[in-house]
């Protein structure tokens, strides 16, 4: 069993970014193995299963001892989820399972994905300008059961037909389900709702798919301790840090899913990072005119403290007395 170090390296990159955010694990480990190291795009599907029911509880149970999970909506969307993925594993099967129908639910998934990104960034805005806090506490959320259990549907279902989107997908429909949830919070819920559906997928990679255990030996080696190390930065570092980085992930997702080319990939999100790099040095950098990037007028100087006239002096003769 051959280890490629350039398959655990890669493979840590992405499992910290599953770590920071729930989401790109199908999306960038599956197109990564297929496409950097000419793995079977069966064989990328089957092993990436398999080294995420090792990667993902390793994420979840950092979340669940700093307590950002909601065991609630877990428990809901994990209702609607499993029996899903069986299902659309079963309709894959009745449809054929050929390159055109995964393809159609790819792309369909893509464009999900790219409109969310769009509706999470005003969303942002919107709160940006109301001020609206996010970090209601895990106790005080009023679990919706229907609504959550259509999410884990949704997501089941898909995962079920794809192997993909079991992070990506329900994060964004988790965003604007439960808006008032933290951003750890909807890491480390995601997350743990992702080990069953997982596992259930993962059992029919085995019994049917071509795992190769050199290959999810190797993403296990580098992604495990990677997801530890963004489990850990998620689960305390402020919303302001974790949701941009959600948003670029879930974009390039969907970027991917839509069917963009690797080359293409790479240039689009570079200059998203360079837009996303001016914007931030506009707000920040100050202004002329007396204000800050942010709209705030720059302090006024305090104004100099008149100089205090000098005491005249003693005469000699009343110190000599």
């Amino acid at each position: 069993m051959d280890l490629n170090p350039y398959v655990v390296l890669a493979s840590a990159v992405v499992g910290l970014l599953v770590g920071l955010t729930g989401a790109g694990g199908g999306a960038l480990m599956t197109p990564m193995l297929i496409l950097l190291f000419n793995v079977k795009p069966s064989a990328a599907i089957s092993s990436d299963l398999v080294a995420a029911v090792v990667m993902r509880p390793v994420g979840s149970l950092v979340h669940m001892r700093k307590g950002t999970v909601n065991y609630r909506l877990v428990a809901w969307m994990c209702a609607g989820s499993v029996p899903m993925a069986f299902l659309g594993s079963y309709l894959l099967r009745l449809l054929g399972g050929g390159a055109a129908q995964q393809r159609n639910v790819a792309y369909a998934l893509g464009g999900a994905l790219l409109a969310g990104t769009a509706a999470m960034l005003l969303r942002s805005w919107l709160d940006r300008r109301s001020g609206q806090p996010r970090g209601q506490a895990i106790g005080a959320v009023r679990v919706r059961p229907l609504a959550t259990v259509a999410i884990g549907a949704a997501g089941g279902l898909i995962v079920g037909m794809t192997s993909v989107g079991s992070g990506s997908l329900m994060i964004v429909l988790l965003l604007f389900s439960y808006p008032a949830l933290g951003a750890g919070q909807l890491v480390g819920t995601d997350l743990t709702q992702a080990v069953p559906l997982t596992a259930a997928a993962a059992l029919g990679a085995l019994l049917f798919g071509h795992v190769q255990f050199g290959l999810t030996t190797a993403v296990i080696i580098g992604s495990v301790p990677a997801v530890l190390v963004g489990s850990l930065l998620s689960s305390r570092a402020p919303d302001q840090y974790i949701r941009p980085v959600i948003t670029f992930v879930i974009f390039a997702s969907g970027l991917k899913y839509a069917g963009l080319g690797t080359t293409a990939l790479g240039w689009t999100l570079c200059l998203a990072l360079l837009a996303c790099g001016g914007y931030w040095l506009a707000r920040t950098r100050p202004r002329r005119g007396g204000r800050r990037g942010g709209g705030q007028p720059a302090p006024s100087p305090s104004p100099a403290e008149p100089e205090r006239p000098a005491e005249p002096a003693c005469p000699a003769g009343i110190l000599d007395q």
